[in-house]
């Protein structure tokens, strides 16, 4: 069998040297990275037998990791690559095989402009307190927009900032403020025992890596309203149907009072997908809501259904709607008309601004 820390090395290099996003290796297959959102076989690599995954798998974790892994059947890690890459993974059993999929952490944060996202997020970087979410699909790139945000913070402002990650994705360097970064597992149990921490620890800025329960949900909408500037993100297709997870998430006898916390402490949600870009690789197209006076009331009211209707006649206080913002790509010629409408909720609405 091939040397699996040599094998591993060059499949690493492989992914940095093409920019690729993510890297599978899975039993029976070729490893395969991912470019551009293709899904692309490393035909001059070994298929990958039992023996040489399991190699792989255990090569990139820590002797506890190990022991989590083959006693849970799976599990998120962070490795870093020899200090050239970080990556993102997530271990798992299948057919009584190990999989392994890593998405790779680039080393430089990027700023918003080098993102090619809007200028009017730095707004939100700006606030003292409340509580933004970044939302979306897998892949299409909310732990970026969020590390982008907190470095802003970083080299704007003096503040503690504090974020949450299972694992922890990007490093951050510290410039102006101090950054505390804790991982799940290694540094706390769990979400719900850091956020609680947060109170007695003099932080400004906090970052949750994910909401995934209820307990963390109130308690994050609980430092929002108490002081705190709170990003996370969640894994919604747009702001309606966030604030609605939101929500539903509490008991009906708490729902009502809910709407008046989050109608108080929510300041937007952006929504964001990668779409191929006519140029080569990705480019963002996204959804933004600025919890003015109108969204608030429709947050209290119970009547989310009407968000998207604000969003879409508010485009002169910054807001924008996914479909206009696909229908400019489209007009500035970034993305081709077929590749928009697939990443549309509304095809037929995108269809009548084109």
């Amino acid at each position: 069998m091939e040397d699996p820390k040599k094998l591993l090395e060059n499949l690493l290099l492989t992914v940095i040297k093409e920019d690729a996003s993510d890297l599978h290796l899975s039993v029976g297959r070729n490893p395969s990275i991912r470019v551009s959102g293709s899904l692309i076989p490393l035909v001059k690599e070994p298929i990958l037998t039992p023996e040489m995954t399991e190699a792989l798998t255990m090569e990139m974790l820590e002797p506890g990791e190990r022991e989590v892994l083959k006693r849970e059947k799976e599990l998120d890690f962070s490795y870093d690559f020899q200090g050239k890459a970080r990556f993102r993974g997530n271990a798992y059993s299948q057919r009584g095989f190990w999989s392994v999929a890593l998405r790779l952490i680039p080393t430089k944060i990027s700023t918003p402009k080098e993102l090619n996202l809007p200028d009017i997020l730095l707004e939100f970087a700006k606030r003292e307190q409340g509580f933004f979410l970044v939302v979306g699909p897998i892949g299409h790139g909310k732990s970026t927009t969020l590390a982008s945000l907190i470095d802003h913070i970083n080299h704007t402002r003096a503040e503690h900032i504090l974020t949450v990650e299972d694992p922890i994705e990007y490093i951050f360097n510290q410039d102006k403020s101090i950054i505390d970064q804790r991982e799940v597992r290694v540094d706390t149990s769990d979400f719900k025992r850091a956020l609680k921490s947060l109170f007695r620890e003099d932080v400004n800025v906090g970052m949750i890596g994910e909401m995934r329960d209820l307990e963390t949900i109130s308690t994050a909408l609980t430092a929002a309203e108490t002081g705190h500037l709170i990003f996370s993100t969640l894994h919604t297709n747009n702001a309606a149907q966030t604030i609605d997870r939101i929500i539903d998430s509490f008991p009906s006898d708490q729902q009502n009072q809910v709407r008046l916390q989050l109608s108080n402490a929510l300041l937007g949600v952006f929504s964001q997908r990668l779409v191929p870009r006519v140029s080569g690789g990705r480019v963002p197209a996204y959804e933004l809501l600025i919890c003015n006076s109108a969204i608030k009331n429709l947050i209290r009211e119970n009547r989310t259904h009407e968000i998207d209707i604000v969003i879409e006649t508010s485009f002169e206080q910054g807001m924008m709607s996914m479909n206009r913002s696909l229908a400019d790509l489209i007009r500035s010629g970034e993305v081709l008309p077929e590749n928009a409408v697939m990443y549309s909720l509304d095809p037929k609405g995108l269809e009548n601004l084109m």
